[in-house]
C-alpha cells in the first residue's frame, strides 16, 4: 500500500475511488477518475513549496539504489569486498547493461524495514564500503566500462570503529582517485 503525504491527501482519495471503480468494473466511472487524477497530480506537484519538495525527497516509498539497479540493469553481477577488511552492504556495486552498454553501477543502499536498515547500517558508509566503491570504478576503468553513480546518503558512519579503520583516509582516498580516472562518470 502506498504512503501519501498530507499534501497528496486527495491523490489518495482519487485513487482509492480509481480502485473502487476497477473493483466494481464500472468503466465509465474508472475514465471519469483517471482523468481527475491526471488533473490533480498536474496541479498537486506543479505548485509545490520549499517544504514539500523536501518532504518528497525523504518520502519513505521513494526508490533506492537497488531498486534503481534492477529496473535499469541486465545481466547485473554484484561486486563485494574491499579486499582489505570485509563487504560493506551499505555500498552496492554492480556490473550489467544498461540499454546494451555495459555499466559499472555504484550506489548506497539504506535498505526498508528495520531488519534491511541495520544490514545496511542505515545506508551509512564504513571505509570498506568506500574502498569496495574505488576497486569497482578501478576495475571499470580497466576495462573501459562507464560508471554511474547514485548517491543517497546521511553521510558516512561516525562509529569509533570506523575511524580507525581509516575513514577520512578512505574517502580522500576516493576524492583524489576519482578525479583522475579515465572512463565516464
Amino acid at each position: 500500500m502506498a504512503t501519501y503525504l498530507e499534501f497528496e491527501k486527495k491523490i489518495e482519495q482519487i485513487q482509492q475511488d480509481i480502485d473502487s471503480a476497477k473493483a466494481r468494473d464500472d468503466k465509465y466511472a474508472l475514465e471519469s477518475f483517471e482523468e481527475a487524477l491526471e488533473k490533480e497530480v498536474a496541479k498537486t506537484f506543479g505548485s509545490l513549496s520549499d517544504y514539500q519538495k523536501l518532504q518528497l525527497a525523504r518520502h519513505p516509498d521513494r526508490p533506492y539504489s537497488l531498486d534503481y539497479i534492477r529496473f535499469m540493469m541486465e545481466d547485473a553481477y554484484e561486486i563485494h569486498g574491499d579486499r582489505a577488511f570485509r563487504d560493506d552492504p551499505a555500498i552496492l556495486c554492480y556490473i550489467g547493461y544498461i540499454d546494451g552498454q555495459k555499466t559499472m553501477l555504484i550506489g548506497e543502499q539504506k535498505g526498508r524495514g528495520t531488519k534491511h536498515k541495520l544490514k545496511r547500517n542505515f545506508g551509512m558508509p564504513n571505509p570498506e564500503g568506500y574502498r569496495k566503491a574505488l576497486r569497482a570504478v578501478k576495475l571499470a576503468e580497466k576495462f573501459n566500462i562507464p560508471v554511474l553513480m547514485l548517491i543517497d546518503t546521511p553521510g558516512a558512519y561516525p562509529g569509533l570503529g570506523a575511524e580507525e579503520r581509516g575513514q577520512s583516509e578512505a574517502i580522500a582516498k576516493n576524492l583524489f582517485e576519482f578525479t583522475s580516472v579515465k572512463v565516464p562518470m
